[in-house]
């Protein structure tokens, strides 16, 4: 199949991605779409995709077959930032549910205009404004089902503004942290199906996102201590193998977590909420104008270097940028010019 690559915003490296699972993923979502589609829709179902998630983090062999530090190190992940001992990560789940000590290997802007990655995560933006360079015709959700049934005013409040995808993949680090300074106005979870985030899945069924369970919290930060970036949406949407969404918000490392409800401050880079293992994605939604993009990520878009899957798919250059949790990804908007419009690529397809 097609290499599916990234940049690495540190470097600026090109970087190939290793998809898991991938030739099972390209056959389950072309030949087995296609003919047993009963069979599909099962798989994509709550009940199979959680069997599978146990059977493959849970009684998974790889981390016995391997050893723990021979998985750690076949996946990428670094075990020197976890704040548990490493002997106590005794299998793959509690490898990818672990904790770490962000505050130290994740440090966050000081500046409160800043908006923050909500997880380590590969990354692209994207407009709702059919006249913006990256409207992206609604591929990856239809607008009006992200937000749900009966969320009229959410679904107005956020009509032509600009978004931004998380992707997580099995080895990242699964905590979500708040992205903005703000007071919640409303969160609700959305039942659905539990679609895989691999790039092959997510190009052959339109607008994934939007069919898959979800939970929608709507942040305002333009109160008192917010970040003054107007109404904020973090949707954080479960995928194939994803058990569960925890949500478990903590002003001090991972103390005390603290239910979220309408009506409670939650302040920038804490974390907000656990997925279960397994590879997932986060969409923030701002409002029409009232963020700027960092220039790196939008440059990388269409950066022809690389090799993405999505690229192919919208016929021109999209390509992620893998992002660190806590680190800046944009800022509220300082000259009321709207979020920056590329220059060297079109993505008004």
């Amino acid at each position: 199949m097609t290499p599916h690559q990234y940049i690495e915003r540190e470097t600026l490296d090109i970087r190939t991605e290793e998809l898991y699972w991938d030739r099972v993923i390209g056959f389950c979502y072309s030949r087995l779409r296609e003919r047993a589609p009963v069979l599909f829709k099962m798989l994509t179902g709550r009940r199979v995709s959680g069997l599978l998630g146990f059977l493959n983090y849970d009684l998974f062999m790889g981390g016995r077959l391997l050893g723990l530090a021979r998985l750690a190190q076949k996946s990428g992940i670094d075990l020197s930032e976890c704040c548990d001992e490493p002997l106590t990560l005794a299998t793959p789940k509690r490898i990818f549910e672990r904790k770490i000590r962000y505050w130290q290997c994740r440090p966050m802007s000081e500046d409160p205009a800043d908006i923050v990655s909500p997880a380590d995560a590969r990354m692209l933006t994207g407009s709702f404004c059919d006249t913006d360079a990256l409207f992206l015709k609604e591929k990856f959700f239809e607008y009006e089902k992200l937000f749900g049934q009966d969320k009229d005013e959410w679904i107005d409040a956020f009509r032509d503004g600009d978004y931004a995808i998380f992707r997580l993949t099995p080895e990242k680090y699964h905590y979500n942290h708040v992205p903005v300074s703000g007071t919640v106005r409303d969160i609700y979870e959305i039942d659905g199906t539990y679609h895989s985030c691999n790039p092959a899945a997510v190009v052959k069924i339109l607008t994934p996102y939007s069919m898959n369970r979800r939970v929608v919290t709507v942040i305002d930060t333009d109160v008192p201590g917010g970040t003054g970036a107007g109404l904020v949406a973090m949707i954080e949407v479960v995928a194939l193998m994803i058990g569960d969404i925890v949500q478990c918000y903590s002003e001090d490392r991972y103390e005390n977590p603290r239910e979220i409800h309408p009506g409670i401050f939650m302040k920038k880079g804490g974390p907000k909420s656990l997925y279960r293992p397994g590879s997932s994605t986060d969409i923030l939604v701002f409002q029409k104008g009232r963020v700027d993009f960092a220039g790196d990520i939008m440059s990388n878009l269409c950066d022809r270097r690389a090799k993405s899957r999505f690229s192919g798919w919208f016929g021109d250059a999209l390509v992620e940028t893998d992002v660190k949790v806590r680190s800046s990804i944009a800022a509220r908007k300082r000259d009321g010019t709207g979020t920056a419009i590329l220059t060297e690529c079109s993505l008004n397809l």
